[in-house]
């Protein structure tokens, strides 16, 4: 199997390769907190780090608390006095530095998410790609980044952005290395300083990219890394001394996020959960149809925000293609992550593989069909009978009102819906609280052009899905949040604009 990402303007396919579980265990980090550029022993519980393959915990340490997150902000703090002086250009020079650091480390930055994720390692190691592009793009627009000037008959005006302050990033457990560019990147960019929570189930290489950007010649205290649960997250969203929090996870959470926020008006970022449509009409190529809806499903073992898992096909080609989508499904390989055949890994937990569980039991009784998967399995390595293994499952006998249709399920699941007419299914696939992705497959281009500009979705694919380009705006509309990663747009939402008028005469006054 090859996937493809974008590498600025062209494209670069990644064929398959195995990992090492024993490299991966090489590089795992003293500690689970990094403040002041270095690494530090929390004062809170301990937190293991899991092997998502066989569930073993390969390590422990203690996880940030109170104290620690007080120090991180303050650290962070104080570093911005500084670092908001530094020209655009030494911040760009940073983070391609840092760029080309993890392109050069990529392999090992690789070994560490498939450890922390459990994701394929040819999955890793695409998603390091997608970090590197992030760095490359943001370091080498910055200096274009600007305010603008205005002629004033004589006098004029002139417009800055400038920084916020301190940033508190917190990432999610599915893509902890991309998420993390996607925020630090941005942030530093425009000259904050940044305190970045990654998910407690997923903390290694957000750790290793912070010993990265102080190899990269990065101030002490400018990235601050905690680890720990929500709690953690709760801390850094209503701390003082932060001024915006960036988010990305689920709508209840951000909902907890954006209330914390709220009480000193802190700005906010949130990219939130999703249930996408992918509308494949009948003039589509079948097989890339399928290949497309392979695509929007099955990634990260169906832990992706953008997925689209209501797969709504044409009457009249819909018995074809879900015949193809089942037996194509039915051969993805599911086993060890560090291995080179594996296209599908481990779940990253047991709450998230029961909840799973539960959204196919409650399909059954609400009438849908289990066409394929539906059960965990067990691969025939005995090495890794103790991870999390779920096969990717696709749902035929789907409407529009069950559960498994209307809820982000956040695992490798598929609901197959029937539609008729073009009307039809634009009003169907607009029918949820969600709005982040969307897709169609239709070889009439006036159609896809039409279609999708009736869509309420805020990144959308045509004749494909999953495609981020970093030069797009990434958010979604609805329910699923508000602001953009990636792009220059993204630089918006990390700093402000300063309005200066300058008179160059003598100032007009009534009151003389």
């Amino acid at each position: 199997m090859q996937v493809i990402f974008y590498r600025f303007i062209k494209m670069t396919v990644v064929k398959p390769k195995s990992g090492s579980l024993q490299h991966a265990l090489n590089l795992l980090p003293p500690t689970l907190n990094w403040i002041n550029n270095e690494f530090v022993t929390g004062r809170g519980s301990n937190l293991d780090v899991v092997y998502k393959g066989t569930g073993n915990v390969v390590m422990s340490s203690k996880q940030a608390n109170a104290d620690d997150v007080d120090v991180a902000v303050k650290s962070a703090k104080t570093a911005f006095q500084d670092f908001k002086k530094l020209p655009a250009s030494s911040r760009s020079e940073l983070l391609l530095k840092a760029a080309s650091l993890l392109e050069s480390k990529l392999s090992d930055f690789a070994h560490l998410e498939c450890l922390d994720t459990g994701k394929p390692f040819y999955e890793a190691e695409i998603d390091m790609g997608t970090g590197i592009e992030c760095l490359k793009l943001i370091g080498g627009i910055l200096q274009d980044y600007h305010g603008n000037h205005y002629d004033m008959n004589g006098s004029f005006a002139y417009t800055t952005r400038e920084p916020l302050g301190v940033v508190g990033a917190i990432g999610p457990w599915n893509y902890p290395l991309q998420t993390a560019c996607w925020k630090i990147a941005p942030a530093l960019a425009c000259g904050n300083t940044v305190v970045y929570k990654p998910s407690e189930y997923t903390p290694l290489t957000t750790l290793a990219l912070a010993s990265l950007f102080k190899e990269a010649g990065l101030p002490s205290g400018v990235l601050n890394i905690v680890s720990g649960g929500g709690s953690i997250g709760s801390l850094i969203s209503n701390h003082e001394d932060v001024s915006k929090v960036s988010f990305t996870g689920s709508v209840p959470t951000g909902k907890r996020v954006m209330e914390a926020c709220s009480h000193d008006l802190k700005k906010v970022t949130l990219e939130l959960g999703g249930k996408s449509p992918l509308i494949v009409f009948d003039d589509a190529n079948l097989r890339n149809a399928v290949s497309t809806a392979l695509n929007a499903n099955f990634f990260s073992q169906g832990a992706v925000c953008s997925n689209g898992t209501r797969v709504f096909v044409h009457r009249d080609i819909a018995d074809e293609f879900t015949k193809q989508f089942v037996e194509r499904t039915k051969k993805l390989r599911i086993g060890d992550p560090m291995a080179a055949s594996t296209q599908v890994g481990a779940t990253i937990c047991k709450m998230q593989y029961d909840k799973i569980l539960n959204y196919i039991d409650l399909a059954r009784k609400e009438g849908a069909t289990v066409l394929c998967g539906g059960e965990s399995v067990t691969p025939e390595d005995p090495n890794l009978k103790d991870g999390l293994y779920f096969a990717p499952t696709v749902l035929g006998d789907c409407r529009d009102d069950m559960t498994c249709v209307k809820e982000e399920i956040f695992g490798p699941v598929a609901s197959v819906l029937v539609f008729d007419t073009e009307e039809e299914v634009i009003a169907r696939a607009n029918d949820s609280l969600f709005g982040l992705s969307a897709g169609l497959c239709t070889n009439n281009l006036s159609r896809a052009y039409r279609v999708m500009s009736q869509l309420e979705a805020g990144h959308c694919n045509i004749n494909t899905y999953n495609m981020f380009p970093p030069q797009l705006p990434f958010g979604g509309f609805k329910m699923s949040g508000f602001g953009r990663e990636l792009g220059s747009e993204c630089l918006n939402y990390y700093s402000q604009t300063k309005s200066v008028y300058v008179e160059t005469g003598d100032p007009w006054c009534p009151f003389d």
